[in-house]
């Protein structure tokens, strides 16, 4: 499975580590992504999300029902 949230869509960056000579390498940001299981009352049944910490405040403020129509309209989420 990819570094990505099913809910916000947010992937890995690409950055550099900088030492203190201002040396530069390639580095990668991984996003904080937890594996949750939610309850969807309208469909009677669990679906389980890859979402990063963020997405679990949207789905907070929004509603897992609202979260999951937008996430199948982009192509996030299957089902």
């Amino acid at each position: 499975m990819s570094q990505q949230c099913q809910i916000t869509g947010v992937r890995l960056q690409v950055g550099n580590n900088v030492s203190h000579a201002n040396n530069k390498r390639k580095r990668v940001f991984l996003p904080n992504l937890k594996v949750k299981r939610f309850f969807i009352p309208e469909e009677n049944k669990w679906i389980t999300l890859k979402i990063s910490t963020h997405g679990m405040k949207v789905i907070n403020k929004k509603g897992l029902h609202a979260c999951l129509k937008i996430s199948r309209e982009k192509g996030l989420v299957k089902r």
